[in-house]
């Protein structure tokens, strides 16, 4: 199929040396984080500081069966422990349904269709969180159409390039920037608009900017893959005992990669209370928004990524770049620096007892480059070695390491009112660290593979 694609994107249908359908799939991607991580931003303040809070909850359809669900397992739950629990298993189903999204793509009705088909559906969950009452409704509507949009988009792009084409990896990190970029502008729109207007306007905002976001994917169409009609398509051709090997290779490879995803997806979680709890944030008259930090997500990789790549294309020249898996754990042994950083607040505080602005910055300064090292190599990795009949769906399963790391995160959460700040990021580090030493061990024994 990637070699078919190639085919069909002549040379003379490139920019900046690469297949135009590259930047119409991070085009959407843009949008597509712009929108979701926007709503992330603000999702565990707006659940711990408003809707959990009486007055709000008994409007939101549903919820007191979840907190019943929740709480049947948990225990009882303080406001705030009930807001990281939920937000937990939220961001943890939007990366476990990429796994259905692939086999509806790959099996069933082609994955531009798909693709189409989770806009739509996160559009519509976008602006369901306009309105308290539906909340719950727009965190289902958003975890069917991220999974289905997800679960297909990356594979489109790996189709673009023959699995011996070096560009692969490279433009596996021009769609991780677009992640980024979106990331960056996300929390200050929808941290702005709900400093100057309310919760609802910013959750808005959101679901305009996924319209942008498909209205350039479906203009952007011809410059993607050509599809098989599904009836051609079908049956599939038999995994042999190679792909079979491969596939549980990879397999192997997701409760590991969900220690990263436990110390990461504290970041969209925990991360903005214990910001509003120990960072001074208040300046004269004027308050920064607690997501407007987040948005260092979004621009660190854009000043880390260029001489990083420099940095490995003159290993690359000497023969001494690092292979796909000792990328992936320096990346963890790199985030789990950046994230005991966090630690020392408590060491670093003022007068009014917060910790600088500085402290989270070089936080995010370092988590971002593990973050380069560890995600977009990680996927460059999926990608190549999925067997083909099977590469949307094994992409998909790579996400369910982030569902188990949200879902523990989400656990974990409930912590942060027991434990010392400091100790509550040392356990995070540590769990990061642990998986780039299992990554190297791995490394070993796939080397014939993932060098």
């Amino acid at each position: 199929m990637a070699a078919v694609a190639e085919e069909r994107l002549p040379e003379t249908a490139t920019w900046f040396g690469q297949p135009r359908g590259l930047f119409v799939i991070a085009g959407l991607e843009l949008w597509d984080r712009i929108s979701f991580q926007g709503m992330q931003a603000l999702l565990v303040l707006y659940m711990a500081g408003v809707l959990l809070l009486p007055g709000h909850v008994e409007h939101v359809w549903g919820f007191g069966g979840l907190k019943g669900i929740i709480e049947g397992f948990r225990g009882s739950l303080s406001v705030q422990a009930l807001a990281t629990q939920v937000f937990g298993l939220y961001i943890a189903f939007v990366y476990m349904m990429p796994v259905f999204g692939g086999l509806l793509g790959d099996r069933l009705i082609g994955r531009r269709r798909a693709v189409v088909l989770g806009a739509l559906l996160m559009t519509a969950g976008h602006f369901c969180m306009a309105f308290e009452q539906s909340v719950l409704l727009a965190l289902l509507l958003l975890i069917l159409g991220a999974g289905t949009l997800r679960g297909n988009l990356a594979p489109q792009l790996g189709e673009l390039y023959s699995r011996e084409d070096r560009r692969r990896t490279f433009a596996f990190q021009i769609y991780g920037s677009s992640v980024n970029l979106g990331l960056f502008i996300a929390p200050l729109v929808t941290g702005s608009l709900q400093q100057a207007y309310n919760w609802h306007v910013a959750f808005a905002f959101a679901g305009f900017g996924m319209l942008v976001g498909l209205a350039i994917y479906l203009s952007g169409r011809r410059h993607l893959p050509e599809e098989a009609p599904r009836a051609a398509a079908a049956p599939a051709a038999p995994l042999d005992q190679s792909d079979k090997r491969m596939i549980a290779w990879l397999l192997a490879l997701v409760p590991v990669a969900s220690l990263f995803w436990i110390a990461q997806s504290q970041v969209w979680n925990t991360y903005n209370l214990w910001v509003r709890d120990h960072v001074r944030l208040s300046y004269g008259h004027w308050t920064m928004p607690i997501p407007w930090l987040q948005s260092l997500d979004g621009l660190m990789p854009f000043i880390c990524l260029p001489p990083l790549l420099v940095f490995w294309r003159r290993q690359a020249r000497r023969g001494r770049e690092p292979g796909e898996l000792t990328k992936i754990a320096l990346g963890c042994f790199i985030f789990a620096a950046a994230t005991l950083l966090l630690s020392l607040a408590q060491y670093a505080t003022g007068t009014d007892g917060r910790a600088s602005l500085l402290l989270p910055v070089l936080f995010h300064f370092g988590s971002n480059i593990g973050w380069l090292f560890f995600s977009p190599t990680i996927l460059a990795l999926y990608s190549r070695l999925a067997p083909k009949s099977v590469n949307a769906t094994m992409m998909g399963v790579y996400y369910l390491s982030i569902f188990i790391g949200s879902t523990a995160s989400g656990w974990l959460g409930g912590l942060y009112e027991t434990l010392p700040a400091s100790a509550f990021w040392a356990l995070h580090a540590g769990l990061c660290a642990l998986g780039g030493v299992v990554f190297l061990l791995f490394g070993s024994f796939m080397r014939p593979l993932a060098k």
